[in-house]
């Protein structure tokens, strides 16, 4: 290839001699000008490039290509672990059996006097059997004018209260649904939990449809209060999430079984900081029948009232002192005696209970919590301390309201 000077020297005499007038030459200028650039330039780009192939220890006729790597990248699906398979299979079976519900109150108007609905709260709840019961926290409905429960598929009902029971904040209301396709939820133990163990939760956080969190078993036997300020004894902790929303949804295990209903959380803000808890479906499955039949828990009794527990331990008492016997009942029938006014406007303390069945009761709570565990019908033995001196009776327990 000609060296650039020496070919414009060259080209510039050859125009001066051969073309003297000066019009035609300056167009021949152009032309050959033309000629030139289209013949040198691709020359320098090539060589150029061959220069850089080179550096890159690449063949000098090396091309560069643009290219668009979104359009041949090819995307894999990455397979999904068992585990989360399960947890797949767990929800989208548990899913269809939770349900939103809704509570609105009516108020008046002040200056019209006309009365209106207000939304009140919401909460979760799930499907017990195919009659259309629905369980729930007592507090999701408490003081509920009207309800609404809306199932899976988005059908909304108007729901009745069947029957509450605030000491263990629980609650049944019944839907009547024509809808054959009610699917109950699948009852578990909480007999047999162990911490560390796996957990679902499935609910309606701040009103967002169908929301599953995980988490584990985080403690057992825990008390906690409930809405009336009873303690409901043996609650299940859990570091799922639970919001509120949640409170009446079911907690399961990884079998996707009933294992609890979620109703508290411990949180400074009010949402959730990690502390949960439910009610163990061992006691659910102990009062939800009876609410269903009976519009309320037919508890185990002794038949008596009680001095409350400001009142004894201001007089120094330890455990439980007997107010009033009922006449007929089942500590009458054992011979149970009851605080009595003798002559002079004197108060003669009665029977103190102080154990049932070897468990030491200290105050109200410690009765209630031991009278749960058993049945009516069922035979305790109950040691009493009576003018200072402990005595052990036998009775029968009876059916209280």
């Amino acid at each position: 290839m000609l060296h650039w000077r020496s070919t414009r020297q060259e080209l510039w005499r050859f125009i001066q001699q051969t073309m003297p007038n000066s019009w035609v030459r300056l167009a021949s200028i152009a032309g050959f000008g033309i000629i030139l650039l289209m013949g040198i330039f691709p020359g320098l780009l090539t060589e150029g490039r061959s220069q850089a192939a080179h550096q890159l220890g690449l063949a000098s006729n090396f091309r560069l290509v643009p290219t668009t790597p979104f359009l041949h990248t090819k995307t894999t699906t990455q397979p999904l672990s068992t585990e989360e398979l399960n947890t797949i299979a767990v929800f989208e079976k548990a899913a269809t059996s939770v349900v939103y519900i809704t509570n609105t109150a009516l108020r008046r108007d002040f200056w019209s006097l006309n009365t209106f609905e207000v939304p009140q709260g919401s909460g979760s709840g799930f499907i017990w059997d195919r009659q259309g019961h629905i369980v729930t926290n007592f507090h999701v409905v408490y003081g509920a004018d009207t309800i609404q429960v809306v199932l899976d598929d988005q059908t909304s009902f108007d729901a009745k209260v069947v029957g509450v029971d605030p000491d263990h904040d629980l609650a049944v209301l019944r839907i009547s649904s024509k809808n054959n396709s009610l699917i109950p939820l699948e009852i578990g133990s909480s007999q047999d939990l162990r911490v560390g163990q796996r957990v679902l939760a499935i609910g309606n956080p701040f009103g967002l449809d169908h929301t599953l969190t995980t988490g584990i078993v985080s403690a057992l036997g825990r008390s906690i209060k409930s809405i009336n300020d009873r303690t409901i004894e043996g609650v299940i902790q859990t570091d799922a999430a639970i919001n509120p929303g949640n409170s009446g949804g079911p907690l399961l295990n990884s079998s996707g079984q009933l294992i609890g209903v979620n109703t508290q959380i411990v949180s400074p803000s009010g949402a959730f900081a990690g502390i949960g808890f439910a009610v163990p479906v061992d006691i659910v499955k102990r009062v939800v029948p009876q609410l269903i039949q009976f519009g309320k828990l037919i508890r185990p009794g002794l038949g008596i009232s009680l001095i409350p527990d400001s009142i004894a331990k201001r007089w120094g008492i330890t455990g439980v002192p007997i107010a009033k016997v009922q006449p007929g009942g089942a500590a009458d029938k054992a011979g149970l005696r009851s605080l009595e006014e003798v002559p002079g406007g004197r108060i003669r303390l009665g029977d103190i209970i102080t154990a049932i069945d070897g468990e030491e009761v200290r105050n109200y709570d410690d009765l209630a919590k031991i009278l749960d565990r058993y049945n009516v019908g069922d035979r305790i033995a109950l040691r009493i301390r009576r003018n200072g001196k402990d005595h052990t009776l036998s009775l029968n327990l009876q059916a209280v309201n």
